[in-house]
């Protein structure tokens, strides 16, 4: 992304911010809001949004100068998130408008009413994804339309193929084939073997999460790695390596599930309850530890394990849309909102012995290889039509 934007710069020049159209937003100057055949470059005024959303946002809170605190504070960050064909806009246009209002730019001045607002602290970008070997296009109907994908599969199925296997530094093909052996393989075999096993020993033997009795090294070891790695995880997603911090929670599951198969607690029942109840126990504490690292990325089966392990409140609330009234006087239209202040805290949480646990229900869903087929006969079908 840097190497891509200094080369920008380095053939910077004069770059018109009208269009000769008939649809946009009208030049905001005397004698030109009139102009009917004269409108703002799109890309030019839509960054301007994120300034404008937010000042929006704030009087919809109650506290009109509540936006502020993201763009006046000189210690306050915001991250960009875009595909590589966006980062001309911003970390050159955005920037350079930002730069003029603020009165840092090679014409000098005073910032605006608004104040000094701060610049892209990082302008985070992914490569290009493509499907079937194709360019993802509507109007040719190479495309997956969301609402079409969660009609068939789990929301966290496409969220978990995106994470590991989406363009993040470089070029990757989405096929169907690959989506269905990363789900069997991986989200069912690995995380959501784990959690089932887990849930259902515990359920099937004792009813209820068990006390861990003396640990042995094997169970302070596995124990030990699940805590550490609340601080792997997290750093690689502060450092926008979202593929590696999904698999390094995967890795986490992975190692918990050869620790079950090795430990084998479903042959200890009548030799040795009390291990049998430890290893359960520490099992339960590693699910519940790669329910939260992978709340982020999996949200909608994060909510299902949190609740089969008998805890309660969000662990990782979404957005909603909500119809507003414009506060203008303007029509009604949607916004996204959503209040994201009870995250769980990302750190390894005791599980309270003692809470009844049910017999799980899946956490994924395994998928037929068909599917392959059905969707590649679905996409043929609707690009001949």
């Amino acid at each position: 992304m840097l190497k891509f934007s200094r080369n920008l710069l380095a053939d910077v020049r004069p770059r018109a911010m009208t269009r000769d159209i008939d649809w946009g937003i009208p030049v905001p100057l005397d004698g030109w809001e009139d102009n009917p055949s004269k409108r703002l470059y799109v890309w030019f005024d839509a960054v301007i949004g994120y300034l404008s959303a937010s000042v929006e946002w704030a009087r919809r809170s109650g506290d009109a100068d509540a936006w502020r605190r993201w763009w006046n504070d000189p210690d306050a960050r915001g991250y960009y998130f875009m595909g590589k064909d966006n980062i001309t806009f911003h970390s050159q246009i955005w920037p350079a408008e930002l730069l003029a209002y603020d009165g840092r730019g090679s014409r000098g001045g005073d910032p605006g009413e608004f104040g000094t607002l701060n610049l892209p602290t990082e302008v985070v970008s992914s490569e290009f994804l493509t499907m079937e070997g194709r360019k993802f296009s509507t109007s040719r109907s190479v495309v997956i339309y969301v609402r079409e994908f969660l009609e068939r599969y789990d929301p966290d199925a496409l969220r978990y193929f995106i994470a590991v296997a989406g363009p993040e530094t470089q070029d990757t093909d989405f096929t169907w084939s690959e989506f269905v052996r990363r789900n069997n393989d991986e989200l069912v075999s690995t995380w959501g073997n784990l959690v089932n096993r887990t849930l259902a020993m515990i359920a099937k033997n004792l009813g209820a999460l068990p006390e861990a009795g003396t640990l042995a090294d094997d169970d302070r070891a596995l124990l030990a790695t699940s805590r550490e790695a609340f601080g792997t995880v997290g750093g690689l997603i502060e450092r926008h390596r979202q593929k590696q911090a999904i698999g390094e929670a995967i890795r986490i599951a992975a190692e918990a599930n050869v620790y079950l198969s090795q430990q084998a607690p479903w042959q200890l029942k009548s030799t040795d309850p009390d291990r049998m109840a430890t290893v359960l126990h520490v099992a339960a504490q590693v699910v519940d530890d790669c329910n939260t690292m992978l709340a982020p990325f999996l949200p909608h089966s994060a909510a299902r394990v949190h609740a089969a392990l008998g805890r309660t409140g969000p662990v990782s609330p979404g957005p909603r849309i909500d119809e507003v009234d414009d506060l203008d006087g303007g029509p009604a239209y949607p916004i996204i909102a959503g209040d994201y202040s009870e995250q769980v805290a990302w750190s390894s949480r005791p599980l309270a012995a003692g809470t009844p646990i049910a017999a799980p229900e899946p956490v994924f869903a395994k998928l037929d290889t068909s599917v392959v087929d059905e969707e590649l006969a679905r996409l043929e079908a609707a690009a001949a039509s």
